[in-house]
């Protein structure tokens, strides 16, 4: 499951993540579901949002950020963005090469 997909359909990704599970809930239960998963939901819902936890200062920075899925163009250079992959390329091809 990935954030970019849940941002996209949650409602199909909770059908996914229930069916993996064995689950079937009914369609009330899907709803409830799916409205509580939605970012604003969950910034607010203090079971989600860590704001009970005496660590985290939400005064200086809230847990939650903006809720939307990264733009890597506008976050990256093509400069930068073919090093990282370059660093990405390695790290995994180390971890595969481990795994066997």
């Amino acid at each position: 499951m990935f954030y970019e997909d849940m941002i996209e359909d949650t409602g199909r990704e909770i059908g996914k993540l229930c069916s993996f599970l064995g689950l079937s809930p009914s369609a009330e239960e899907k709803r409830m579901i799916v409205g509580g998963t939605q970012f604003d939901n969950m910034k607010k819902n203090e079971m989600a949002n860590y704001s009970t936890i005496p660590v985290m200062d939400f005064k200086i920075s809230p847990f939650m950020r903006k809720g939307m899925t990264p733009n890597k163009k506008r976050t990256f250079s093509d400069r930068k963005e073919r090093e990282m992959k370059c660093v990405w390329v390695k790290t995994v091809q180390g971890n595969v090469e481990r795994a066997y």
